[in-house]
């Protein structure tokens, strides 16, 4: 049982019970008519699933990689993944609750997980993709410290694991922040 505060947030490893919970977090986070109730929505750029519950098992099982969820009162709020990937860290498959988001959430939990990567891993430095055809929230990370490289990797065209494209110019841009 959790001891924080109700309105304080609390982080622990996600384990397999978790895995149908966090699916419909992220699902609900970014695609799909629940996606609009927050402004993180992928949902005009792309169709189909975010996630899977065998990708968030991979993400749950894998080396140097955990999957954070934060509750608040007892409820599972948000998620976020980090991976140790020899000198840096990767953030990666965040979602907050459309409905909690705006409400500064997000930034506490990005710091949070930044300051885990840098404590458990020693690194210097955290990574993330972001679809380059979002602005609003390259711009939020860009707020928190984060620079654009303009280094860009391709979509995944035809692997409908990542959804299905309402576009052709998606791809993914690396953001780099040193902690």
């Amino acid at each position: 049982m959790s001891t924080a505060h109700p309105t304080e947030l609390s982080y622990r490893s996600a384990v397999e019970a978790d895995v149908p919970e966090l699916v419909a977090l992220v699902e609900s986070a970014y695609r799909g008519d629940a996606s609009r109730g927050g402004w993180t929505t992928e949902a005009d750029h792309l169709d189909g699933q975010r996630t899977d519950e065998n990708g968030v098992r991979q993400v749950i099982g894998g080396p140097d990689s955990v999957l954070l969820v934060v509750e608040r009162a007892g409820e599972i709020v948000a998620c976020c993944h980090l991976a140790h990937r020899g000198d840096h860290a990767y953030f990666g498959m965040f979602a907050v609750r459309p409905g909690l988001q705006g409400g500064g959430l997000g930034k506490e939990i990005l710091a949070e997980a930044e300051r885990r990567a840098r404590e458990q891993w020693d690194v210097k430095e955290m990574r993330m993709t972001v679809i380059n055809v979002r602005e609003e929230l390259i711009a939020y990370y860009v707020r928190r410290g984060y620079a654009r490289t303009g280094e860009l990797s391709p979509f995944p065209y035809g692997d409908e694991r990542f959804g299905k494209p309402r576009r052709e110019d998606l791809a993914f841009e690396l953001l780099v922040k040193s902690l």
